[in-house]
């Protein structure tokens, strides 16, 4: 697979980390979350970016607000205006202004445990993108379903095939990043296709990306997002990606409108 740097801005070392967490339906996952997030990693977190939208309920609302409680003047509720999960993330990134940006979830899907593993390695090495990966060795499933799993199995081994890579997980929605990085892409998925596509573009850019293993479990409360007719996104996704030019992938003013 050939690769293309676009000068992308260097991130010379690990400064802060801005969270960014979506929340829709989510209630005591939030609290644990922020719980977890403050105990482990409340030094080398900056800011807590809260992204919510018109479906989040009045419950989640006040969760969410309730996060002040942990972190402070460092929360920063945003409602979204683009639509949907890519909208949301895409928004939040702009927004970040710390030196990394975290992207996971308020449901517990994404192990806020693992959070102060993937800062330990930005510390040591800035310009790289650590993801998480449920097919990583020590990583797994629980409660996924054997067709599921079956059917994530496969994508995962086109997605290396077709990328040319050694990463075992394209798709799941956990990573860190250097914020310089994602501010510099020009992002297009609007739903649950965005999560690969940040592993994507990175990839094709000569971004270097770091897995790390998880394993997952369903969400204790809140409802999912993710539908299998958003799931079929993901193919068109991962040709379209692999096919266009990485040059294609550079923002620019005129491209976001800015």
């Amino acid at each position: 697979m050939e690769t293309q740097r676009i000068q992308l801005p260097e991130t010379p070392a690990f400064v802060g980390a801005t969270v960014i967490l979506p929340a829709v339906t989510e209630t005591d996952s939030i609290d644990e979350t922020a719980s977890i997030l403050k105990e482990s990693s409340d030094a080398d977190i900056a800011q807590v970016l809260v992204v919510v939208c018109d479906r989040t309920t009045s419950e989640t609302m006040a969760r969410c607000e309730g996060l002040r409680s942990w972190f402070g003047e460092r929360v920063q509720i945003h409602h979204q205006r683009l639509p949907f999960l890519g909208g949301a993330m895409r928004e939040a990134f702009d927004l970040a202004t710390a030196s990394h940006v975290i992207m996971m979830a308020t449901d517990l899907e994404t192990d806020p445990r693992l959070v102060p593993a993937m800062i330990d390695i930005a510390k040591q090495r800035p310009s790289v993108v650590v993801t998480a990966s449920r097919w990583a060795r020590g990583g797994g499933f629980s409660g996924y379903g054997r067709v599921r799993v079956a059917a994530n199995w496969v994508f995962q081994r086109l997605a290396s095939l077709l990328y040319r890579t050694p990463l075992t997980d394209a798709t799941f929605g956990y990573r860190l990043f250097p914020t310089a990085v994602v501010q510099s892409i020009d992002w297009e998925g609007s739903r649950h296709e965005f999560l690969l596509e940040t592993v994507l573009k990175p990839l094709r850019l000569g971004v270097e990306v770091v897995e790390i293993p998880t394993f997952w479990t369903p969400r204790p409360d809140g409802e999912s997002q993710n539908s299998l007719a958003t799931q079929a996104r993901y193919v068109r996704t991962l040709l379209t990606n692999r096919l266009a030019s990485p040059d294609s992938f550079r923002r620019t003013l005129e491209r976001n409108g800015r």
